[in-house]
């Protein structure tokens, strides 16, 4: 039985207009108009969130993707992935686990990054040009309706994302759709343990990770009613220091796995 979340209502109660808040948002931080989480610790939110990676792994990237590193844990790292692979990143923003992904999957292997918001799209081309990337490409989309193919990737990354569309369902049921049969899907996220006080729930929360936020048993719940299987919480951690948002609001960052059964096709 799946984990019920009550309504969130806003002046403004339309999927749109949480897309043009979240898009805005990450719009003003890829043209540098903003920084990070925003707000005055914001230098050290964007410091919080570079330290969630090896930083052996980061060396050879530069600062144009690394600080663009907006997400809530390192989902390459428990993605298993190998040579040859055709991996998807949903949210991808500057590309930093697309251009992480390109290294593990090397030169027989693919990564396609798609986000909704063109700033990002253009920060994180202008970084594969330079870099001279060739296995990525970056494709402009929400992750609600995926500019994919049916059964046609391997593996499956997001990096504090899904929090922030407001039909995860449809998500899930997508990236269920663009999988080939026995593919896996690797994610971190921020999610609730309980509920989140009503003080925090509002467009301006929500693009910053937080009201979007789910309990982890529901997120789980949706996982497997889109047909995943061995769907997983990894490991979770507290939220706090990347959200800005205090401890007794229960926000965890949690890495997330499941598969999806090799039996299953979508229709072509």
């Amino acid at each position: 039985m799946t984990t019920q979340e009550p309504n969130v209502t806003f002046s403004e109660n339309t999927d749109d207009a949480i897309h043009r808040a979240v898009r805005e948002r990450y719009a003003a931080i890829a043209s540098g108009s903003t920084s990070c989480c925003g707000g005055s610790d914001s230098d050290a939110c964007c410091d919080s969130q570079r330290s969630l990676y090896d930083p052996e792994l980061l060396a050879d990237l530069p600062v144009d993707v690394t600080g663009l590193s907006l997400g809530c844990g390192d989902p390459v790292s428990i993605a298993s992935l190998n040579p040859g692979e055709t991996v998807l990143d949903l949210g991808s923003g500057g590309g930093i686990d697309c251009f992480l992904a390109a290294r593990q999957v090397g030169e027989s292997g693919y990564v396609i990054g798609v986000d909704m918001t063109p700033e990002m799209i253009a920060k994180a081309n202008a970084s594969k040009s330079r870099m001279g990337v060739t296995n990525v490409e970056f494709r402009q989309g929400q992750i609600e309706a995926l500019p994919v193919d049916n059964n046609s990737v391997d593996v499956i990354l997001s990096n504090c994302v899904i929090n922030l569309a407001p039909d995860k369902a449809a998500v899930f049921r997508e990236a269920f759709r663009v999988l080939k049969p026995g593919g896996r899907l690797a994610v971190s996220d921020i999610v609730t343990e309980g509920l989140l006080p009503q003080q925090v729930i509002d467009l301006n929360a929500w693009s910053a990770c937080v009201a979007g936020a789910i309990n982890v048993n529901h997120y789980l719940d949706l996982l497997r009613e889109a047909g995943f299987e061995d769907v997983r919480a990894v490991d979770k951690a507290s939220a706090a220091e990347i959200t800005g948002i205090s401890e007794q609001a229960r926000l965890i960052s949690a890495r997330i796995t499941a598969r999806k059964p090799l039996s299953a096709y979508a229709p072509r």
